[in-house]
């Protein structure tokens, strides 16, 4: 069994329309706290927590690297 962490997509609202947008980032829950982003509860998703990186971000080029049944 996968040793499984909760990360949330990095998310700001989009200027004009207000709706949230993905800015490229996903990490942990400590980590957007740590950094000052808002926690967006509907961009939550689990990973592998060695995909993780030192910051508590997800590496994306080693996620990349493996097969998964969900997109990143």
């Amino acid at each position: 069994m996968l040793d499984v962490i909760e990360v949330f997509d990095v998310m700001h609202p989009d200027p004009t329309t207000g709706h949230p947008v993905w800015t490229g980032l996903t990490g942990t829950r400590t980590a957007l706290k740590r950094d000052g982003h808002a926690i967006y509860p509907k961009a939550t998703a689990y990973c592998p927590v060695e995909w993780i990186d030192e910051r508590g971000y997800l590496d994306a080029q080693l996620a990349r690297r493996h097969p998964r049944p969900w997109g990143i």
